[in-house]
């Protein structure tokens, strides 16, 4: 009897299972590295199933991304959609409960790069990812960057399909709006301090692409803290307020003579749009019309 295919069936069996071994493996196992915005590579080696998320951009993106179900805890400001508000809620995004988080035990945790939280979650032993978008490209890209954490199938895909329905929002708001409103010279503050959202910010490039002059320049910063008296001598037409507090709206010394205030041109937005014309994520569109709404209003 001759042995020579005896000895050959093994490998043609092994040759014909190799494709199939591969076809069982599980989607997206394989790991994935990601440089968060600290500069570090964080590498995520399987799917994570549970993800606590301390930035509420991130919580709403992730949401976004259709993945909202792997969240098991949130910060205390991460209230949307619906669903996030049953969560755990695990402190501030700045200085979240390392204990509250911990015992969740997430194999994820997405949280703000100026958090001071990091570097004591990861000697826990914790993943921890970074990330905190500042302007629209950072929005598109931290979008990319949550869709690689969470292992989607075509990661890049699934992004670019939501930003595209992010800046088209966005564009739609600005074509609403009639001829008269813009060019208006806005002065927008984001908290008492007053902190106010500069040219340089993500809402200050969501202002210009509304056709508004923004009198905070770049060379300002994203969000800096002004002296009161910057924002009277830049005498705004129009001033935007998130009051997200619902505290009574007290001018600062010298504001009544800013055109904005003498004409009444000036927009306070509640805790609901507070929230959503602060975060950097998928409902900037919505932020968009907000903003949008307040210029029509009070064009003259």
């Amino acid at each position: 009897m001759n042995p020579t295919p005896i000895r050959r069936i093994p490998w043609v069996l092994a040759l014909l299972l190799v494709p199939a071994l591969l076809m069982t493996r599980p989607a997206g196992a394989e790991p994935v590295q990601i440089t968060d915005d600290r500069g570090r590579v964080v590498t995520i080696a399987q799917p994570p199933q549970r993800i606590a998320s301390l930035l509420p951009s991130l919580t709403e993106s992730v949401c976004a991304l259709g993945e909202c179900h792997r969240l098991v805890g949130v910060d205390r400001f991460s209230n949307w959609p619906d669903a996030v508000r049953e969560l755990p809620q695990l402190g501030g995004y700045i200085d979240p409960s390392i204990e509250a988080v911990a015992a969740l035990r997430p194999d994820l945790v997405l949280v703000a790069s100026s958090t001071r939280a990091s570097e004591r979650l990861e000697a826990l032993g914790l993943t921890v990812l970074a990330l905190e978008p500042k302007v629209h490209a950072d929005v598109r890209r931290v979008l990319g960057d949550v869709a690689r954490a969470l292992h989607l199938p075509r990661p890049q895909d699934a992004a670019d399909r939501l930003w595209r329905e992010i800046d088209a929002g966005v564009q739609a708001a600005a074509q609403s709006l009639p001829p008269r409103a813009r060019g208006a010279r806005v002065y927008f503050e984001v908290s008492r301090g007053p902190y106010a959202a500069g040219t340089a910010s993500f809402i200050g490039e969501t202002l210009a692409r509304l056709g508004a002059e923004n009198v905070v320049g770049a060379e300002l910063g994203p969000f800096p803290r002004l002296n009161p008296e910057f924002v009277v001598r830049a005498n705004p037409g129009v001033i935007m307020v998130g009051n997200r507090s619902m505290q009574p709206m007290v001018m600062y010394p010298g504001w009544q003579g800013i055109a904005a205030v003498r004409d009444k041109r000036v927009c306070v937005f509640g805790p609901g749009e507070s929230d959503v014309v602060v975060r950097p994520g998928p409902r900037m569109p919505e932020a968009a019309r907000i903003m949008a709404r307040c210029l029509a209003e009070t064009a003259r």
